[in-house]
């Protein structure tokens, strides 16, 4: 049966049966919002590439994290900037570091909030690079053992999820066996488990003064034209005990993303990077773009490849737009 008597335009008529057939509805449940904690008391340093987003002092971040809820958004990541960098990474595997200061703040403020700490070292060591430097390269056991002390610190402060961003082989069960040989069993470990070496990374690397001092990461991150690769690693974490998954970037890994989603069951997260974020603010300052329309169509896509969750730093504008707010 075709056109006449099939016609499409029906089911587009009026915004009301267009709401009742919509396939994908994005929600702010969807939403995680990343953050960055810098030592000190009333500080807030705008990050220049990514407008409207901050280098945040703990009293500060505790002040964002309430504004966050009050929008609906109850699910943040975080990301330290240190007072002082070593050699791998130690600094943040402390009870007293940035990031843990944070998280006994923010859990002393709020109730109703679920912290995820990124589990890395870029932030953390002299180098830049994501973990302990043996020969010119990352040497994969001595970083896992950093992150795994990284984690279990996490846990021990009150962080609700930890999420290895590193992609060091085999990180994923040494943090799970480390998590749970201190008691802390039902702390998920969301990983980063297809994390490409990619170019949109530049803004986050300026926020969290990460960028490595030498060479590049494409030793340990993945090459951006392997697809087949990222389901191997995906299944390897979900051996391993993770129990969400990530796709990083998203917005050019979406076919990433919807394999990944057809072929593990499994939750699903994909974070929306710096790089992504930056494009579109720079084309809506320029008057090029409708950043609403555009916010919510390419966070629709994310949603649509088959992400459960959203890592993005448009949450906070995309609660307001979902709230008909803005």
């Amino acid at each position: 049966m075709g056109y006449p008597t099939k016609k499409l335009r029906r089911l587009r008529k009026n915004q009301i049966i267009r709401d009742m057939v919509t396939e994908t509805k994005l929600s702010v449940e969807d939403l995680v919002m990343p953050l960055f904690v810098c030592p000190s008391t009333g500080v807030k340093n705008p990050i220049p590439s990514m407008p409207g987003n901050y280098q945040l002092s703990v009293d500060l971040l505790v002040e964002e994290c309430k504004k966050l809820v009050k929008k609906g958004i109850k699910s943040i990541l975080l990301f330290g900037i240190p007072e002082e960098k070593d050699d791998d990474g130690t600094v943040a595997t402390h009870d007293d570091a940035i990031v843990q200061r944070a998280i006994k703040a923010i859990k002393k403020e709020i109730d109703d909030i679920f912290i995820i700490a990124d589990v890395c070292n870029c932030e953390y060591t002299v180098h830049g690079h994501c973990g302990t430097i043996v020969d010119g390269d990352v040497h994969n056991d001595l970083t896992i053992k950093t992150l795994v002390a990284q984690s279990i610190s996490f846990a021990r402060v009150g962080a609700d999820m930890v999420a290895p961003s590193d992609m060091m082989d085999g990180r994923v069960k040494e943090i799970r066996k480390g998590l749970d040989e201190h008691g802390f069993y039902n702390t998920p470990i969301m990983s980063y488990s297809a994390k490409y070496a990619s170019a949109f990374y530049g803004p986050f690397r300026d926020a969290a003064d990460s960028a490595p001092k030498f060479g590049n990461r494409n030793t340990y991150q993945m090459n951006p034209v392997n697809s087949d690769e990222a389901m191997r690693e995906i299944e390897a974490d979900i051996d391993e005990g993770a129990d969400i998954v990530m796709v990083k970037p998203a917005l050019s890994y979406l076919d990433i993303i919807r394999r990944c989603h057809d072929t593990f069951n499994i939750p699903l997260a994909a974070y929306n990077v710096s790089g992504e974020f930056a494009m579109v603010k720079a084309a809506a300052a320029n008057g090029w773009i409708d950043e609403k329309r555009i916010v919510m169509e390419l966070l629709t896509s994310i949603k649509r490849a088959g992400a459960d969750i959203i890592l993005t730093y448009f949450a906070s504008d995309a609660a307001d737009y979902i709230q008909g707010e803005k």
